[in-house]
């Protein structure tokens, strides 16, 4: 198997070796690797990428050998895709700024271009012979799955686009007796498994529904599925079986999954985890598996869930209390981002130190978060934005009323769209706040849609049901640049020089403006982009944060100077953060998403 892990600080690529019980490292670069995967002939993959995510996939042999291009002729891109079928016959999705591009040819040896879409495009499978090759576009579009010849023509274009119906391809069945594409459908505020052949077209398995977010894989003889749904924060497998129309549940410890993979026989290898456990990997079968060399014991304290009444259904939140509480204490939400992303029961790094550091930690999985089925995730009532800050608020006065946290020492801390929501939070109800913690953020809804991605500005557009030019009052509505004037708490700002995703300027304007209005507030300028890879960088911000808050939150003598930092010179040399790993392949790819320390904006 190929799996990651850390180096020194670095996230690299290993194999493990189950006969001789040996691991192996195989990449060994300076802002580490994060992208890794391995073929049906056991090659190790990794992508090469610069510090821009740009660059370029190599392979080498299991047992170790030299790196060799995965395939000639292939220009530097963005990483959108990788999947190989037998014979060494191997296809990748490459992209930029403007487009997709999928090329195909023996592993090592020239490629020839398939096909080249508009925007951003995912290579989500390739059947084992490497006839068909599968594409997936915006999932709620008129084109969410492409259906190719190795040659470039079109076989079928499936739409995703009806009323409440959005649609995922998640790859071909590793068999050679038939070509399937296995297919996920949002239909009835539901998610239902179907699948796509050249012979019957689509075909969607009513019988098998869930009321939350799902993925799957095809288990290896090609006819049963491993399905991981995430719910109310946690994880569950099942092993559904498409001919018998069975499901089985797959016996896992209640947590949070962060992967999972079905093997031969009814073997599944997974990622576990809770939030009091870092992640350790497991087998349902037993076999042997790399040991976890992590955070010894467990995260102190008591967590539990905790349920809020709401306009739309309660509201769900993860609660973690330091030990030995007694009466209420001073108390930091940690803000997800996304929107479309949930805080789950699972370790998390910043959730260790602030409990430790004796606060108490509360995540909320406001309107909008997945894993709480269709209708929240498209509950934004109250606008962009304020429909979550109003959730916010709703779970503060629920724990200041139980007394378990104090009213006059509650904080926000949020990376990308969650540092969004803190920035608005402060704005919208200055009277409920008294710090606030947002890294890289978005600060002036229009200016960002102006200078951010392709992707980001169409899901921008999704979401407020048009561009800035078409419904001017709606992003202004929910732009906390709009609230800065009423901001009382004061402010930690780190924002990354060579952000795409939630751009510098719109940042520098922010902060400027809150120096204009004399709100106190420290900013913290990276010399990155929106991601990174290195923990010395995780730990240079969760320092200068947790620091923060307890001087704002429970007194502590000050540290660091009281007057606005300015907001272009920066002050804390280089910081940098993990990258979300890419996009699903057609091979075993390993998957990370971002914590609250180093967040991201998914696309």
């Amino acid at each position: 198997m190929v799996f990651t892990a850390d180096a020194d600080g670095r996230c690299e690529v290993f194999t493990w070796d189950a006969a001789t019980r040996r691991t192996r490292q195989v990449t060994d670069r300076p802002h580490g690797t994060l992208h890794g995967a391995i073929d049906r002939d056991a090659n190790v993959w990794w992508f090469d990428e610069d510090e821009h995510g740009t660059g370029r996939w190599r392979f080498q042999p299991f047992e170790g050998g030299p790196d060799q291009p995965g395939l000639m002729g292939v220009p530097e891109g963005e990483p959108r895709g990788l999947a190989a079928g037998d014979d060494a016959c191997v296809a990748m999705g490459i992209g930029n700024a403007r487009s997709t591009a999928v090329y195909l040819g023996p592993r090592g040896g020239t490629a020839r271009e398939v096909t080249r879409v508009d925007g951003h495009a995912t290579l989500s499978g390739i059947t084992p012979d490497g006839r068909l090759l599968a594409l997936g576009g915006a999932a709620g579009s008129a084109r969410a799955v492409t259906v190719l010849a190795s040659g470039g023509t079109t076989h079928a274009v499936l739409a995703g686009c009806e009323p409440g119906g959005r649609l995922w391809s998640l790859g071909f069945a590793p068999v050679a007796d038939r070509a399937e594409l296995l297919l996920v459908h949002e239909a009835n505020d539901s998610y239902l498994l179907g699948s796509w052949s050249p012979e019957a077209g689509v075909v969607t398995h009513s019988w098998c529904a869930f009321d939350t977010e799902i993925t799957a894989r095809w288990h290896p003889d090609g006819r049963s599925l491993l399905v991981r749904q995430d719910r109310h924060g946690r994880s569950t497998l099942h092993r559904v079986h498409l001919r018998e129309r069975t499901v089985e549940p797959v016996p896992t410890p209640r947590g949070t999954l962060l992967d999972a993979a079905p093997r031969a026989g009814s073997d599944v290898h997974y990622l576990w985890t809770d939030t009091a456990t870092p992640p350790r990997m497991a087998s349902t079968a037993g076999a042997p598996l790399p040991p976890t060399h992590g955070i010894a014991g467990q995260v102190p304290g008591e967590h539990r869930d905790m349920w809020t009444p709401g306009p739309d259904g309660p509201v769900h939140s993860l609660l973690s209390l330091p030990e030995g509480r007694r009466g209420p204490v001073p108390a930091v939400f940690l803000v997800h981002g996304g929107p479309a992303d949930h805080d789950r029961d699972a370790y998390d790094g910043v959730v260790h130190s602030l409990v430790a550091s004796g606060f108490a930690v509360v995540r909320v999985n406001y309107r909008g978060s997945t894993g709480y089925g269709p209708r929240w995730r498209r509950s934004f009532g109250q606008g962009v934005g304020l429909t979550q800050v109003e959730d916010l608020a709703a779970v503060r006065a629920d724990l200041t009323t139980r007394g378990v946290v104090r009213a006059d020492a509650a904080g926000l801390w949020g990376t990308s769209w969650g540092g969004y929501l803190v920035l608005l939070a402060l704005g919208v109800d200055p009277g409920l706040w008294r710090a606030g913690v947002a890294v890289k953020p978005v600060a002036d809804c229009a200016a960002a849609y102006r200078t951010t991605t392709e992707a980001l500005r169409a899901l921008d557009a999704w979401l407020f049901g048009g561009t800035p030019d078409e419904v001017p009052e709606r992003y202004e509505q929910s732009s906390p640049l709009h609230y800065v004037a009423a901001v009382r708490a004061p402010l930690l700002v780190a924002a990354a020089t060579r952000d795409t995703k939630c751009p510098p300027g719109q940042v520098r304007d922010y902060l400027a403006a809150l120096q204009h209005a004399g709100v106190r507030h420290e900013s913290m300028w990276l010399d990155t982009g929106h991601d990174g890879y290195e923990a010395d960088d995780h730990v240079a911000v969760l320092r200068r944060a947790v620091v923060f808050l307890d001087r704002e939150l429970r007194g502590r003598p000050r540290t660091t100077p009281q007057t606005p930092r300015s907001d272009r010179d920066g002050d804390s040399g280089r910081v940098r953060y993990p990258a979300p790993a890419g996009t699903g392949t057609g091979t075993t790819h390993t998957e990370r998403s971002s914590g609250h320390a180093e967040g991201h904006h998914p696309q």
